[in-house]
């Protein structure tokens, strides 16, 4: 029998896409969780998933991670084929913002997370709801915007900052989270 000890190192290109495919499936199922109890669509929004940005202050394999978790996690959307596109986007680029400024702010880079889906979110799925809306527009779009990203900085913070914590102080999740980082 061999010892685990003695195994050879996964190779760097297969350990990014398993963890980026690993991100990808917890958010898509984290947010299917949320659409259960009604609070993954829409302008009032408490995604559990959205804890799972500040994976970008680990590795980049979270960037592809969430994107693509964000993409799936929209199929389920009442909104269709442009929350795909446009929920993604807004994932994407606070994972891609997050990843960049990592090392910005010492102690407290947890905040990078929170302060960029927050934005995103609010300003491109806050534009999505009310131009989308029979009534939409302008009119609606500040009060939209508004629900998305105080919902985006609750769950952020009260989930995502104590996730932060927790890798950064629990040896066993560090490492598998940036072992053999690229």
């Amino acid at each position: 029998m061999e010892n685990p000890a003695q195994t050879k190192p996964m190779n760097k290109k297969t350990l990014f896409l398993t963890r980026a495919a690993v991100i990808a499936a917890l958010y898509a199922a984290l947010t299917y969780a949320a659409s259960i109890v009604n609070l993954a669509y829409g302008p009032i929004q408490f995604r559990f998933s959205e804890a799972l940005t500040v994976l970008a202050c680990f590795t980049p394999a979270a960037i592809p991670g969430l994107t693509v978790g964000c993409f799936l996690g929209n199929l389920g959307s009442p909104f269709g084929p442009i929350d795909w596109v446009v929920g993604s986007t807004a994932t994407l680029l606070a994972a891609l913002c997050t990843y960049f400024t990592r090392k910005i702010g010492g102690k407290l880079a947890c905040l990078w997370a929170p302060l960029f889906s927050t934005v995103f979110n609010a300003v491109l799925v806050g534009a999505e709801i009310a131009f989308t809306s029979p009534n939409g527009g302008w009119a609606v779009f500040g009060v939209n915007a508004l629900q998305v990203g105080v919902g985006e900085l609750a769950v952020c913070c009260l989930l995502g900052i104590p996730l932060y914590f927790l890798i950064q102080r629990n040896d066993g999740l560090n490492r598998v989270l940036t072992s053999g980082k690229q």
